[in-house]
């Protein structure tokens, strides 16, 4: 079973020992997990030490380290140098795609994206929710016309209330959503590395200082499925990111999403996707495995995940 495994408390000493990651404190275990069962490592504590050996055996199972902020916002990853048989000629395609190409890569993903938010908000009966797949619909090469960001002023309010900003620095539930995004963004960096490609290079973000412009491309349509659960921990009245929350967030990767009439979790259906971009770039054809919104009643059952499933914070 895949786990994210979280570091949340100041002092922790992380390293391997006969198939494990070992969690010490005070040089007394805390925990252990078996090291193929691990799908990512976030860190937001102070203090937080590691050995060598620990970091080389995760980046040989693709297995990133993900370390966050005091917003939980991810700050540094820690990914593998090599991750695909094909790795050197992918990088190389990756890297030559045409600007054609990319533009209508990104039309899909923005696409996609908006196609999920307003899936969500019809699945919760929101006033005025069809006119987001309308949208989804006219999106452009590029996005010239920038419905992506059109689409979240009308998003927020409709999903969160009239007064809710979405403030990475601001606690409450964009310190919810941070969380969950950093869950996502991993699993897609660790997609991106298992298919061969840099995930610097993206299609459509590239800030020259962000090193994951890739993983931001590719998570935008999964981002929905972690608003789908903040927006019902917050009707449950919850405002804080404890080890619970977290659980319940980190448990996402294993919702399940319908790719061609088949049912896949989010991991696998990150890995797809990602190959699909992969063969998009050999190919120069932009075609990519997208996944279907989730149905109504899938929808609901993410605001009722069980809290007790997932990996417990360390």
């Amino acid at each position: 079973m895949d786990r994210i495994v979280d570091i949340a408390t100041d002092g922790r000493h992380l390293s391997l020992h006969r198939g494990f990651l070992m969690v010490e404190q005070d040089r007394q275990e805390v925990g252990r997990v078996p090291l193929d069962d691990v799908h990512a490592v976030i860190i937001h504590a102070h203090g937080t030490t590691w050995t060598a050996n620990l970091v080389s055996a995760l980046a040989a199972r693709g297995a990133p380290i993900v370390f966050c902020g005091s917003n939980h916002s991810p700050v540094a990853v820690t990914l593998p140098i090599e991750g695909h048989h094909a790795q050197n000629a992918r990088f190389r395609a990756q890297w030559d795609a045409s600007k054609p190409l990319m533009k209508q890569l990104w039309r899909r993903v923005v696409s996609a994206k908006i196609m999920m938010q307003g899936s969500l908000l019809v699945s919760r009966g929101v006033a005025g929710a069809d006119a987001l797949p309308l949208m989804a619909q006219r999106v452009k090469s590029g996005d010239s016309d920038n419905l992506e960001a059109q689409a979240a002023r009308r998003y927020w309010p409709m999903l969160m209330g009239p007064e809710f900003r979405r403030d990475r620095d601001s606690p409450g539930a964009n310190a919810l959503l941070n969380y969950g995004y950093a869950v996502m963004r991993a699993t897609v960096a660790r997609a991106i590395i298992a298919s061969g490609l840099h995930p610097t290079i993206g299609i459509n973000h590239a800030n020259r200082g962000n090193a994951f412009a890739l993983a931001d491309d590719l998570v935008e349509p999964f981002r929905p499925l972690v608003d789908a659960v903040v927006v019902g921990l917050v009707g449950q009245g919850v405002a804080t990111l404890d080890p619970p929350i977290k659980r319940r967030l980190a448990q996402l990767i294993a919702f399940d999403l319908r790719i061609g009439g088949e049912a896949s979790p989010v991991s696998i259906a990150a890995v797809r996707l990602a190959q699909s971009l992969a063969r998009a770039f050999e190919s120069g054809r932009p075609n990519l495995q997208l996944f279907d919104p989730p149905v109504p009643i899938e929808w609901a059952g993410l605001g009722r995940i069980d809290a007790a499933e997932g990996e417990a914070a360390a």
